[in-house]
C-alpha cells in the first residue's frame, strides 16, 4: 500500500514576530492539515543560534528558510499591512522567491482599502500606485498569475494579524489549483 504525500505549503506572514507566534504557527498548520495539506510554518526549522553573533544568526535563519519554501508545492502569504502600510518585507521576498519557483501562490489581507488609499501623500512628487489592488503590484499580479487572488476580509479591530477565515479561503484556492496539476 502507498501513501500519497501530502502537499506542503509554505506558510508565510508577520506572524512570526508576535508574541503567541508558536500558537498561531499550530492553528495555521491544524487547518492546512484538515484541508488536506501539510503546513509548513517559519518557525518550525530547530536552529541552535545560541553564541552566535547577529549576522550569522540571520543568515542560518533566512537558509533555513529557504530550504523550507524549495520543500513545499505551494504558498499562502499573509499581506496584512505589518509595521506600516504595507506587508511584511520578509514575506514579499518568500512570495518572489516560491514565483521564481513556479509555485502556487495564495494571498490575503485582514484590511480592505486598497494599497493607494492607505498612502498619506506626504510628498506629492512622487507617483502612488493605484490600481485598485491591496498590495504592490508584483505581489498581486504573481498571486493571480498562479491562478489564485487575494483574499481581503475586514476584521475586528486588534485581530488583523490573526483572524485566519481568510486563511481558510486561501486553503481552498490552493486546492484547487492543485487539483489543476
Amino acid at each position: 500500500m502507498t501513501h500519497q504525500r501530502r502537499p506542503r505549503i509554505y506558510l508565510a506572514g508577520p506572524e512570526v514576530f508576535l508574541p503567541d507566534a508558536r500558537a498561531i504557527g499550530v492553528e495555521k498548520c491544524r487547518l492546512a492539515t484538515e484541508a488536506g495539506f501539510e503546513g509548513a510554518f517559519p518557525l518550525d526549522a530547530q536552529l541552535d543560534l545560541a553564541r552566535l553573533p547577529p549576522a550569522e544568526q540571520a543568515r542560518r535563519i533566512s537558509q533555513a528558510n529557504e530550504g523550507l519554501m524549495r520543500s513545499c508545492d505551494a504558498l499562502i502569504a499573509n499581506l496584512t499591512p505589518f509595521r506600516g502600510v504595507s506587508m511584511d518585507s520578509g514575506t514579499a521576498f518568500e512570495v518572489g522567491f516560491m514565483q521564481a519557483l513556479g509555485r502556487p501562490l495564495a494571498g490575503y489581507t485582514n484590511v480592505t482599502p486598497d494599497y493607494a488609499a492607505t498612502l498619506d501623500g506626504d510628498r506629492a512628487d512622487l507617483e502612488i500606485e493605484d490600481f485598485g489592488l491591496a498590495e504592490n503590484l508584483m505581489i498581486e499580479v504573481a498571486i493571480a498569475a498562479s491562478g489564485c487572488r487575494v483574499v481581503r476580509r475586514a476584521v475586528a479591530a486588534g485581530a488583523e494579524l490573526t483572524d485566519l477565515a481568510a486563511f481558510v479561503e486561501c486553503l481552498a484556492d490552493i486546492a484547487r489549483v492543485l487539483a489543476k496539476k
